[in-house]
This record gives structure tokens, sequence and C-alpha cells, in this order.
């Protein structure tokens, strides 16, 4: 029985079984994408190149849990119930037991194609190989594998254990049923999927990055601060953080100018060309809450956030 879900043939997959989860890339948007399956029920394999980073992710979901068991949100065995769902591994082979895998790492399409290939050799040929791309088309990645029908983009948005919006991407060669799998699965989470077309940027992205590609240009030609920027869209526009705030929590400086150097290049659209700004403080090692970073948009320009 099919029908019509945001402009494409739904099929109705429930008889489709999902029970193991794995996760590719124990990161901040990996480690919240793995709290999500888990809290729902779900099996999840999270792997990762690392040890430490593996116990790290662990550790911080565990503490997230905990934070809530202490308010009173969830009771102290669903903590317990929650992290025994979840197993870590360092070894690719280990992923062959999962029903659909999640790729969630560094926004690099060679890496992604490499990981994608990988996984291909190694799962079985019914395995749904879902990435967490935020910009990179579906299309490409999924040109790494033999199974291009079964690749799909399961975008979720940071974090992933709060926001409730999945975009979905359908690739050029993305069979209906994979797509209908994944947007069940969404909502089987509790979240809301949106299905969109692939292209560069997907869709949330384009929307997104023009809007903070404009926001630096408004800094960069000296009309208003970062801190001012920040504060018309909280007051004026409802925003629940500033763009620069939100982009210096999740260490995405450089995620946001490689994106849009890639949508630029793909489209051609100077809308998405990268800001001099935004290159200057990638070239000089402000990446907002990352790894190896000096820090974000408001320590460049040494403004306090608050006062």
């Amino acid at each position: 029985m099919s029908s019509q879900i945001f402009g494409f043939p739904y099929m109705d997959m429930r008889e489709v079984d999902i029970n193991t989860v794995g996760i590719v890339g124990a990161g901040k948007m990996g480690t919240g994408i793995a709290q999500v399956f888990a809290t729902n029920g779900f099996d999840v394999i999270l792997l990762d190149a690392k040890k430490e980073i593996l116990e790290f992710s662990v550790g911080k979901i565990k503490d997230r849990l905990d934070a809530q068991a202490r308010k009173g949100r969830i009771e102290k065995e669903k903590v317990i119930e929650v992290i025994n769902k979840i197993k870590t591994t360092l070894k690719y082979e280990d992923l062959k037991k999962a029903d659909i895998i999640v790729e969630a790492v560094f926004e690099d399409l060679d890496l992604k194609k490499q990981v994608f290939s990988k996984l291909d050799k190694i799962c079985p040929p019914e395995t749904i190989l879902a990435s967490n791309t935020s910009s990179l088309m579906i299309t490409d990645i999924a040109a790494s594998t033999q199974r291009p029908d079964r690749v799909v983009g399961m975008h979720f948005f940071y974090p992933p254990f709060i926001m409730k919006l999945v975009e979905v991407v359908k690739g050029e060669e993305t069979s209906d049923n994979t797509v209908s799998l994944i947007v069940n699965l969404s909502e089987q989470l509790g979240k809301i999927p949106v299905v969109v077309k692939d292209s560069p940027g997907l869709v949330s992205t384009r929307m997104g990055f023009a809007f903070l590609a404009e926001c630096i240009r408004i800094v960069e030609q000296g009309l208003a601060s970062v801190k001012d920027v920040d504060t018309i869209a909280k007051l004026g526009y409802g925003h629940p953080m500033g763009p620069f705030e939100t982009v210096d929590m999740i260490g995405g400086i450089k995620i946001l100018h490689d994106g849009l150097e890639y949508i630029y290049k793909e489209t051609g659209d100077p809308r998405y060309a990268p800001p001099f700004l935004l290159k200057k403080l990638v070239k000089a090692g402000y990446f907002g809450n990352a790894p190896e970073s000096k820090g974000g948009w408001y320590d460049y320009f040494k403004v306090k956030k608050d006062g």
C-alpha cells in the first residue's frame, strides 16, 4: 500500500525489522545519534578509530542521562538500560550485525566515500547505509558502493537528542522503499522526517549557510558586531541562540567554511562564496568549540558573550 509523503511515494515499511544500528564516528553528532537510538530501544554498535574517543562518548551519554535522572525526568534504571544498549568497537567487521548503519564522520567527501566503500564490502547486501552529511550529495557518496539504491541521507540536527527534525535525502538511485524505511525509523525515534531531493548542501544547509554567510558579511562590512548580530537574531527573529554563538558552540567554523566552498564550487551561486573574514578565521586556527582550536568568533574579536 503506497501513498504520498512530502511529495514522494511512501510505502508502509513497518514490517521491516530494524533491531541493531551501527554508527561510524563517535564525535558530537555520532554520540548524540547513538544516544537517540539506544534511548528508543535499539541495540547500537558505535565505531571509532580510538578507544579513548569511544570511552569519552559513552561517558558523555551517561552524564547526560544521569542529569535527566537527577531531575526526575527519567528513571535511574533507564540510564543503565540505555548504556547497556551501546556496544563500542574499533573494527568495521563488527558492523556486519547491523541492520542499518549511520555514518557520522567528518564532512569530507573522500573520507565518506572510503567509509561507504569499506561498509559496502563488509555488510550484507540488504544493509541500509545512511549518511548524516549536512551538505554533501548522497549520489556522490553512493557511487562508492555497489548498492546505491540502499544509500540514503539521514541528517540529524545538533543536538540530536533534542532536535526533532531529520532531513531524509533521496539520492539519484535511492529506492522509494529505502526512503520509506528511514521515514518510519525517524518516526520511531520521535523525530519529524522531511524528505528532500539530493543537491549540493541539501535543503536545510543551503537555507542555514546562506543566512550565516550574510551574517558574516554584515560583520565584515562593519555594519554590526558579532554580538549585535546575535542579539538581533535572538530578539528580532526569535532564534534561541545567535548565529555566531551557535557556530562557536558546535565547533562549526571550519565546517561552515568547507560547506560553503563545496556548495559554491558545485553551483556557482555567489551567495555561497565563503566570505574573506571566514577564510581568515580558519587560517588563523579559530574553529569554535573543537579540538586544536584557538576559540571561536567571540574569542577572535575578544568579545564577551554576556555583559
